[in-house]
C-alpha cells in the first residue's frame, strides 16, 4: 500500500480528467467526504489537456441543456470558490448559414433555445460581420447570436475542481493504475490498483479514453471508440480581439476561437478517422498522434472560405488528440445494469469541457439519491445493450457518427452505417415490397413502404418528406380497411415464479391482479411519481407474466425490474425478445380479416378488448392480444419466429380483398397521434407523472399494498398538477412540427413540443407538449388559453384538446 492510498472508501472515482474531478467535486458538495480518486497518471492527461475549451449551452433536449447551463454558472464560480483560475468567458456564440436549409436549421435552432430558456436571437449578416470582423459574410443566408455561450481553459477548470474536491476530503492519488475490480453478489466490492486493494461501496467509472477498459473488468459494455480530432492553433493576428466570440460554420465543417490573439480553429470531417483497433496504450498521457494534414485538408479549406486571413496566417501547430466516442453522439452516463454500484461517466464526444460540470452534478446525485434527479434517458447508460459494445461494429459506426455533429439536424435522420444488425424474418419480404427501413435499437424496421416504382429511399428536408403520400396511404388503410405492421422489434420480457403477482404489483401503477389472458396498460413509476416505463402487462398464468415494451428500453426496464426483485422473492425475469415476431392486423376490416385464417370466435363477446388468447393463425398457434395503438379495431400477433413468414404470407393472402396494405413506423407516428397515445422518452419520462400526462385512469391508487411513487401522486393529487400534456391541432396545413418547437399560450412561453406529426384523417398538423404553469394548470386554463406553436420563429394558431381530436363513435377500438 502506497502512502496516501487507503483501505477503504465510500466511492472510487476512477479518472482525472475533467468529468473525474467533477464528479469527485459534487459528491463532496452533497456531503461525501470519504472519497477517493485513482489517476493512472496525472490531472487532465487523457483528453482534457488537449481539449478546445468550447462552451456552447444548446442541445437537443432541455434536460440536456439544464446541465450546460449549470456548467456555464459553475465554471463563473469556481474560481472565487477555491482561487483556481477557470479561464472562463462568456463571449457568446455566432452560428452561421451558407445555404436556405441551414437558416431554416438555425431558424429552429434559435426557436428551441428560448423554448429551453436559452437565449438566442437571429441576427442580420452585417451584424454577424460587426461580431466577428475577420469572416466572410457575403456567401452566407443568416446568423444566430446565443450570448451566454463561452470558453474555458479545460486544464485550469480541471485544477480548480481538484482543488475543491480536496477541500470537500477527496483524497486524489496519482501514478496509481486500476487493475481490478472486485464483485460480491453482483455488485462493487472494491478494486485492485498498482498501489494495493481499496474496499469500497461504489465505484465511478470517468476513464475517458479507457473507460472501455475499466467497464470490461467488471463485465460492463461501455460503447466508445477512441476518434482522431483535430485543430490548429495559429499565431496572433491582427484583427482578433480578446472577447472575440465562438464561431461555428456548420456547412464548413468547422469552428473558430480565440486563443492568445490568434485562432484555434477545428471541426468534425464528414468521414472521420478511428483511432486503435486495439486498447489504449497504458502509458499514453500528454500525448499527442501525429499530424495528418490529408484528413485535415477538408477542414482547412472550407475555414479559409469563412476566414480568408487564415490563408496568410502563421500556424503554430496542428494538434491531433483521440477523444471518445459513442455511437449516437451523446455521452454515458449512470449506473450500470451488468454491475450494481459501478456507474460511469464517460463518452463526451468532444463536448467534455461543456458538459462536465452537469454531468459530474447529475451523477453524483445519482449516486447519493441512488436514482437519477431528472430524465437521464438520452444519456443514460441503459439505453445501450450488449451488442454495442462490439469492436467492428463501434468503428465502423464512428466513421459517420462524429461527422454528424455538423450535418444538417433533418427530422427523423438515421444512420446509414452499423445497420443489418438485427432483423425480423420478415425483413426479406417486406425489402421485397418496397420498404424503406429504419433502425431503432439495432432493429431495421420498416418506416413506409414505397409503391408504384418509387425508390424506398427517405430525401429529407424540414418540410414534407417524400415518404408522405406513402405514408398517408398506410394511414389511410389502417383507419378504412386493413393495415398489417411488423413490430418484432418490441421488447419482450417474461416474468414467472410464485412471487410474480406481488413482484409486478409493487411495480405498476394499474393493477396486474388480474386473472390470466387479462391485457393490463400500465407505467413503472419512480418515488417522483414519474415514468420509468409505460408498457403492457398480459398475465399468462398464476405465476406469469409477458410484459411488452419499446425496443430502445429492453435494457432498462429489465434493469429496472430486476433491481425491484426482492431476494428473497420466487421470481425471476427473462428476456423473451427474439423468441417472438410481431404482426399488428389493425383497421375496421382485421377482424373480417383473421376470421378466415382463425375457427377462433373474433367477436367482442368472445374476445373483448384488453384481453388476449392463444388461437390457430393459418398453421401456426400466435398469441393474440387485443389493444390497438392506432386507435382502431386490431390485433397484435404473437407469432414464434420459425412460424412468422408462414403466418404473415397467409395474413397478405387473406386480406387481398379487405384492402389490405403493409404499413409502417412513420404511419403508426401519425396514426397515434390523431388517437392521442402517448410514446415513452417523449410524451411521457421520468420527469412526467400519469396524473400530468393524463393518464390517471391507468392507476389505481387504492390498490391494496400501494405502488412505487404513490405516495408522490396522492401529494400532487392534493395539490393539483403545475403542467399539463395537451394535444393540439394547427389550423395551417402546411405548418410543419417535428418537435421541440416552442408552445405560447396568449403570446407567452408554457412548454414545447413533445411529438408531432400530420394526422391525414384529420388533414392538419398534430402535436404534443405540455402545458405549464407556475400556479396550476386545469381544464379551465388549458380551455381557456389561445395557443400558437413557433416553428422556425413562425407563429401558428392551434387548438388545444384535452380528449384525442380522433375519436369516431366513442372509439372504434373497442368494438
Amino acid at each position: 500500500m502506497t502512502a496516501g492510498l487507503p483501505s477503504h472508501a465510500r466511492a472510487v472515482v476512477i479518472g482525472g480528467g475533467i468529468v473525474g474531478c467533477s464528479a469527485a467535486y459534487h459528491l463532496t458538495r452533497l456531503g461525501w467526504r470519504d472519497v477517493v480518486l485513482l489517476e493512472r497518471g496525472s490531472l487532465s492527461c487523457g483528453t482534457t489537456w488537449h481539449a478546445a475549451g468550447l462552451v456552447g449551452q444548446l442541445r437537443s433536449s432541455a434536460n440536456m441543456t439544464q446541465l450546460i447551463r449549470y456548467s456555464t454558472e459553475l465554471y463563473a464560480s469556481l474560481e472565487a470558490e477555491t482561487g483556481q483560475a477557470t479561464g472562463w468567458k462568456r463571449c457568446g456564440s455566432l452560428s452561421v448559414a451558407r445555404t436556405a436549409e441551414r437558416l431554416i436549421q438555425l431558424k429552429r435552432t434559435a426557436s428551441m433555445a428560448r423554448g429551453f430558456g436559452v437565449e438566442a436571437e437571429l441576427i442580420s449578416l452585417g451584424e454577424a460581420a460587426r461580431r466577428w470582423p475577420l469572416m466572410r459574410t457575403d456567401d452566407l443566408t443568416g446568423a444566430v447570436w446565443i450570448p451566454g455561450d463561452g470558453k474555458a481553459n479545460p486544464a485550469d477548470v480541471t485544477a480548480a475542481l481538484a482543488r475543491g474536491a480536496r477541500a470537500g476530503g477527496v483524497r486524489i492519488c496519482e501514478n496509481v493504475k486500476l487493475t481490478g475490480i472486485t464483485v460480491v453478489n453482483g455488485g462493487v466490492a472494491g478494486v485492485r490498483t498498482s498501489a494495493g486493494d481499496v474496499s469500497c461501496e461504489v465505484v465511478v467509472n470517468c476513464g475517458g479514453l479507457w473507460a472501455r477498459e475499466i467497464g470490461r473488468l467488471g463485465g460492463v459494455t461501455v460503447p466508445l471508440h477512441p476518434v482522431e480530432h483535430m485543430y490548429v492553433v495559429t499565431r496572433p493576428i491582427d484583427g482578433v480581439p480578446s472577447d472575440l466570440p465562438v464561431m461555428r460554420d456548420p456547412d464548413g465543417h468547422v469552428y473558430f476561437k480565440e486563443e492568445v490573439g490568434g485562432l484555434v480553429m477545428g471541426g468534425f470531417e464528414p468521414v472521420a478517422k478511428p483511432w486503435l483497433s486495439r486498447d489504449v496504450p497504458e502509458d499514453f498521457a500528454f500525448t499527442l498522434l501525429k499530424e495528418d494534414w490529408q484528413q485535415f485538408e477538408i477542414l482547412m479549406t472550407n475555414a479559409m472560405v469563412r476566414v480568408p486571413a487564415l490563408a496568410s496566417a502563421e500556424v503554430h501547430r496542428l494538434v491531433n488528440g483521440p477523444e471518445s466516442f459513442t455511437p449516437d453522439n451523446q455521452f454515458i452516463l449512470g449506473e450500470a445494469p451488468e454491475l450494481r454500484r459501478f456507474f460511469v461517466g464517460a463518452g463526451f464526444n468532444s463536448a467534455g469541457i461543456a458538459s462536465a460540470g452537469g454531468a459530474g452534478r447529475a451523477l453524483a446525485e445519482w449516486i447519493v439519491e441512488g436514482r437519477p434527479t431528472m430524465d437521464l434517458w438520452p444519456v443514460d447508460i441503459r439505453r445501450f445493450a450488449r451488442w454495442h459494445g462490439n469492436e467492428r461494429w463501434l468503428r465502423e459506426r464512428m466513421v459517420e457518427a462524429v461527422g454528424l455533429h455538423y450535418a444538417m439536424a433533418w427530422p427523423l435522420r438515421d444512420y446509414k452505417s452499423g445497420r443489418g444488425v438485427r432483423r425480423s424474418p420478415l425483413h426479406d419480404r417486406l425489402g421485397a415490397k418496397g420498404a424503406a427501413f429504419g433502425s431503432k435499437m439495432g432493429w431495421e424496421r420498416a418506416n413506409w413502404f414505397a409503391t408504384d416504382g418509387a425508390r424506398p429511399e427517405t430525401i429529407y428536408s424540414f418540410g414534407s418528406q417524400n415518404w408522405r403520400p406513402y405514408a398517408a396511404a398506410e394511414h389511410r388503410a389502417a383507419r378504412e380497411a386493413v393495415a398489417v405492421f411488423d413490430q418484432t422489434s418490441f421488447s419482450k420480457l417474461l416474468l414467472q415464479g410464485p412471487d410474480a403477482e406481488a413482484v409486478l404489483q409493487r411495480l405498476c401503477a394499474n393493477d396486474v391482479a388480474v386473472p390470466s389472458g387479462k391485457v393490463v396498460y400500465t407505467g413503472m413509476l419512480s418515488e417522483r411519481g414519474g415514468y420509468e416505463s409505460d408498457l403492457t402487462v398480459t398475465r399468462l398464468a398464476a405465476d406469469a407474466y409477458f410484459i411488452v415494451t419499446g425496443a430502445a428500453q429492453a435494457t432498462r426496464d429489465a434493469d429496472w425490474i430486476r433491481r425491484h426483485i426482492p431476494e428473497e422473492a420466487r421470481a425471476r425475469l427473462t428476456d423473451v425478445t427474439s423468441s417472438h415476431a410481431v404482426l399488428s392486423v389493425m383497421g375496421p376490416g382485421s377482424r373480417a380479416l383473421l376470421q378466415r385464417l382463425t375457427g377462433a370466435d373474433l367477436s367482442s363477446a368472445a374476445f373483448p378488448f384488453g384481453t388476449m388468447q392463444e388461437i390457430g393463425i393459418g398453421h401456426a398457434v400466435v398469441r393474440a392480444v387485443r389493444i390497438t395503438y392506432v386507435g382502431e379495431l386490431g390485433w397484435e400477433l404473437y407469432v414464434p419466429m420459425e412460424c412468422a413468414a408462414g403466418v404473415y404470407d397467409a395474413v397478405v393472402e387473406a386480406g387481398a380483398d379487405l384492402g389490405l396494405r403493409d404499413a409502417g413506423y412513420y404511419a403508426l407516428e401519425s396514426l397515434r397521434l390523431e388517437k392521442g397515445y402517448r410514446a415513452w422518452g417523449r410524451d411521457v419520462t421520468p420527469d412526467d407523472t400519469p396524473l400530468e400526462a393524463g393518464l390517471e385512469f391507468a392507476v389505481r391508487l387504492d390498490k391494496p399494498g400501494g405502488f412505487i411513487g404513490r405516495e408522490a401522486l396522492l401529494a400532487q393529487k392534493e395539490r393539483g398538477v403545475r403542467k399539463r400534456l395537451v394535444i393540439f391541432t394547427l389550423e395551417d396545413a402546411e405548418a410543419r412540427p417535428w418537435g421541440d418547437e416552442p408552445i405560447l399560450r396568449n403570446g407567452a412561453l408554457v412548454g414545447w413540443v413533445t411529438s408531432a406529426a400530420f394526422g391525414h384523417t384529420l388533414g392538419r398538423p398534430v402535436a404534443m407538449g405540455y402545458v405549464r404553469h407556475a400556479e396550476r394548470v386545469d381544464q379551465a386554463f388549458v380551455e381557456s388559453g389561445a395557443y400558437e406553436i413557433e416553428i422556425a420563429g413562425e407563429r401558428f394558431h392551434a387548438r388545444a384538446h384535452l380528449r384525442a381530436p380522433y375519436d369516431p363513435a366513442g372509439a372504434r377500438a373497442r368494438v
